[in-house]
């Protein structure tokens, strides 16, 4: 949690966004509550809304806020403990003391919230859209039949975009336990044992010094399935073993980093050839990002770069620049190059991805690999992405396209077949755009280049 200030400047801003875009009345903020897993009593993990966060602070259930837009008067809705409660739980401070934390005035009992709205005899309501069950329903409650407010979710997305340096100072932290997490895991490889095995000690880190995995841990030999959350399979020698993690630091923000590892230490030579590409293009995707360039752009380079690799091997061949436009690189990567990362390893995808990931001129794309690119955006200093450039050889795609009739003109398909059993590799970092350039968020960066990955592997 920030200092007071903090919270307390974020949603003066938020206010005066709303009113220089000639909004009038209130803001409506409802926190997240507890979701039972089973039962009432066994819960889900706690995670409190991420806008809840950033605008509020407190990481506690049941808690709503109103903002008037008119009168400037800020109240928090929220319920003190009773006997029953302090049974359970022990003493909790009061809700006037959790509201002066974060410089709110004006505090009611959570169920005073309707009475609240009803108040407003007809003034606008303006809400982000829900993103869990509990929310939806009581947004339906509060405000039947009502709708999100563009206006809100944009002023939201303005803020949240641009990091703060408290911000860019909490996803360092989070990198850096996101290292310590990747690095036990590759040092964990090895031939005969199961994949939960090591899974279990990247999650160990990520408990023991933040608040978990900012999203479920991605390892597998089979790395041609992009999103293979399955760890049942045995470590097999000559394998490529993608590994694609994070940590939610204690003060909820994310990494995310992806390593591709060989499960007998060293890379083949048909291994290293492609993982040579992928880590060529993770770089020069690197040396493109800064302030003016569109990420959409660096897609595109990064694209053109990766088709002239598998050129060099024989897999596509033909006009580099046609391949592009043709799409002929998301046969390869069916991915986008990258995404925001922030409260949300993801961020703020729950308020609309393409208003958060385009800007107003831009239009998303169809075409397979970059209509998934969720950043696009044209860069700013504070926008914090990845660069997440992968090759994947996926049977049932090659196939599709193959019987479609699609990019004879460019693919090898003969050549393509001995690559059928390589799987997949992805070279995943997290970057901060500067006033002049990028950095690489955290203190160290992960063992990326086929020599870094093999050496570390020998310690």
């Amino acid at each position: 949690m920030f200092a007071k200030e903090v919270y307390v400047r974020r949603r003066q801003t938020l206010m005066a966004k709303m009113r220089e875009a000639g909004e009038k009345g209130l803001i409506l903020f409802i926190g997240n509550a507890e979701a039972p897993a089973q039962y009432k009593d066994n819960c889900y993990k706690w995670r409190q809304d991420s806008s809840w966060l950033y605008y509020f602070g407190l990481d506690e259930p049941l808690m709503a806020a109103i903002l008037d837009l008119e009168s400037g008067v800020e109240t928090l809705y929220a319920d003190d403990v009773d006997i029953d409660d302090i049974i359970w739980m022990g003493p909790q401070p009061s809700v006037r003391s959790k509201a002066d934390k974060v410089g709110l005035a004006q505090t009611q009992p959570y169920g005073a919230l309707k009475a609240g709205l009803e108040a407003a005899k007809g003034r606008p309501v303006h809400f982000l859209p829900p993103s869990r069950y509990y929310n939806t329903l009581k947004l339906n409650e509060l405000l039947p039949g009502a709708a999100p407010s563009e206006a809100l979710i944009k002023a939201v997305i303005s803020m949240r975009l641009i990091k703060e340096d408290i911000e860019i100072a909490a996803i360092d932290a989070a990198c850096d336990l996101g290292y310590q997490m990747h690095s036990a895991a590759r040092d964990a490889i090895a031939v005969g044992i199961v994949e939960q095995d090591i899974v279990g000690r990247m999650e160990a880190v990520a408990l023991a010094k933040g608040w978990g995995v900012s999203f479920p841990t991605i390892l597998t030999q089979h790395g041609e399935t992009l999103h293979n959350h399955g760890h049942e399979a045995v470590i097999e020698p000559g394998k490529l073993m993608v590994i694609d993690a994070g940590v939610e630091s204690n003060e909820h923000y994310a990494s995310d980093f992806t390593r591709t590892y060989p499960t007998s230490g060293k890379y083949t030579q048909k291994q290293r050839e492609v993982y040579q590409i992928v880590y060529d293009c993770n770089e020069y995707a690197f040396s493109l990002a800064k302030p003016g360039i569109t990420y959409r752009e660096v897609h595109l380079a990064t694209a053109r770069k990766m088709l002239e690799g598998l050129s060099a091997l024989g897999l596509v061949k033909g006009d580099l620049d046609e391949m592009v436009a043709k799409g002929i690189a998301g046969l390869f990567q069916p991915h986008g190059l990258g995404h925001n990362m922030g409260l949300d390893v993801h961020d703020m995808e729950d308020l609309g991805e393409n208003l958060v990931g385009y800007d107003p001129d831009q239009t998303r794309a169809k075409q397979l690999g970059l209509g998934s690119l969720r950043m696009a955006r044209r860069l700013v200093p504070g926008h914090v992405i990845t660069d997440e450039p992968g090759i994947y050889f996926i049977p049932a795609l090659i196939e599709k396209f193959k019987k479609e009739g699609l990019g004879y003109d460019f693919v090898n398909y003969a050549a393509l077949e001995s690559y059928y059993d390589f799987g997949g590799i992805r070279i995943e970092d997290d970057v901060l755009i500067t006033p002049d350039g990028a950095r690489r968020l955290g203190s160290r960066r992960l063992p990326a280049s086929p020599d870094e990955v093999e050496a570390a592997m020998q310690k």
